[in-house]
């Protein structure tokens, strides 16, 4: 018996720090203070069941637990609708953004062909004027140059009348016309 009892205190003098060893010292190891501590829950709770009170705290825990899992469901379902929500008010968003850019899109091609058009009939105003204005001056210019012969024409003319026409042949040609007019008169009566 010695010697287990020897074995006993050399593990007490082991260096504990570090390694394991058992603890022969009675009041270090608390053995005294848990048996006190037994001692007073079983004389003040002599009637109350450890289980009894073992299952309290855990039915107590489990519906803690329970309530923190269904309000933790109704925030998801919450979460869920407003995620939903969302959504078809992304989608509503994303059918008006293609709604406008499309609009957009249109108004900007039909901004192109009339902006195209507007400027197609002033080309076409400016090309009509062009050809108006070039017309006009043709024709102020073949004017002048017809004036201009007729002048000449007729100086040409009177020159060769003066130098040809004599005293004879200027009374020769109003004797004509006196006829010429008499003639006439007898055909209007």
């Amino acid at each position: 018996m010695t010697n287990i009892t020897d074995f006993f205190v050399s593990l007490g003098y082991w260096p504990s720090a570090g390694s394991f060893g058992f603890n022969t010292d009675i009041l270090a190891t608390n053995p005294i203070n848990l048996s006190v501590v037994l001692g007073v829950l079983i004389f003040f709770g002599k009637g109350v069941c450890a289980s009894c009170i073992l299952n309290d705290l855990l039915d107590n825990r489990k519906q803690r637990i329970l309530s923190t899992i269904r309000n933790s469901e109704e925030l998801r379902k919450g979460a869920i609708e407003q995620l939903e929500r969302a959504r078809a008010r992304l989608r509503k968003v994303e059918i008006e953004a293609d709604e406008y850019r499309m609009n957009g899109y249109s108004d900007i091609e039909r901004e192109k062909v009339n902006l195209i058009n507007a400027t197609s009939d002033s080309l076409e105003r400016l090309e009509n004027y062009k050809n108006e204005t070039l017309y006009f001056e043709q024709q102020r210019a073949i004017n002048q140059v017809r004036q201009r012969v007729f002048e000449q024409a007729l100086q040409g003319a009177l020159g060769t009348l003066n130098s040809c026409l004599n005293n004879e042949l200027h009374f020769r040609t109003i004797s004509a016309n006196i006829s010429t007019l008499g003639a006439m008169e007898k055909i209007k009566d």
